[in-house]
């Protein structure tokens, strides 16, 4: 049964599918999400959705921003998402459509369709997600989950996400129509940003490194290559 297979199992099938060694900075990163998603994916009560799957892709893309070479983002994504069984176009697919609805319309009204507020037509499929996790007693809450309640937010109006206190307000509604726990979500949220601020000191502090190091070598170079002239027999 699916539901057998261990994170060993996972983190196998993941490093066969990607062979190029990962830079080390961001190996911790990419380990520590699919271990996320792996205890996800065999826990009985938890099931797909669109807002899941956008949380996946942008907490993905945000923390492997700059990393090089830059072509293999796609394949380490591609071989998470087949580790735990999952479709790497599926989840692309969702978080783009989602992308797009919450550019497409105001934050309150956003806000009043994911708290349930005022069901929308806009998106058949989307709305029907959203009424099965808000009467899903069993939902399986993640802190995934929560990157992609705060992505919509995000795209559809980046300045109320930075209000503090809108902000709030917005999460306590939505947290409050689909029968979350509004506190979670808030400390889940806090988590997330601390550690791509984390994440952001520690790229900065290495490449801070590599310029050093890089300007030594030149020196060291330059040096070695410098021919002092032997004294004429004048001097």
């Amino acid at each position: 049964m699916n539901n057998l297979r261990t994170v060993s199992d996972t983190k196998r099938t993941f490093y066969n599918l990607h062979t190029r060694p990962i830079n080390t900075i961001y190996r911790r990163v990419v380990e520590e999400l699919m271990v996320e998603m792996h205890l996800l994916s065999v826990n009985v009560d938890f099931s797909y959705d669109p807002i899941y799957a956008l949380g996946v892709v942008t907490a993905f893309d945000r923390f492997m921003q700059g990393y090089q070479p830059e072509r293999d983002q796609e394949s380490i994504f591609h071989a998470l998402l087949q580790a735990v069984q999952e479709d790497p176009q599926r989840y692309k697919h969702d978080a783009q459509r989602l992308q797009g609805l919450a550019t497409s319309i105001s934050a309150s009204e956003l806000i009043a369709w994911l708290s349930q507020k005022t069901p929308s037509n806009r998106d058949a499929d989307f709305q029907g997600s959203l009424q099965a996790i808000a009467n899903n007693s069993k939902f399986k809450y993640s802190r995934l989950f929560a990157i992609g309640l705060f992505s919509l937010l995000e795209y559809s109006e980046p300045e109320l996400v930075k209000d503090e206190k809108k902000r709030n307000e917005a999460l306590k509604a939505i947290a409050n129509g689909l029968h979350i726990s509004d506190d979670r979500l808030n400390k889940d949220l806090e988590l997330y940003y601390s550690n791509i601020e984390k994440m952001s000191q520690a790229l900065t502090a290495m490449s801070d490194m590599l310029l050093a190091d890089r300007k030594k070598r030149e020196q060291r170079t330059q040096q070695s290559s410098t021919t002092v002239a032997p004294p004429t027999a004048n001097e």
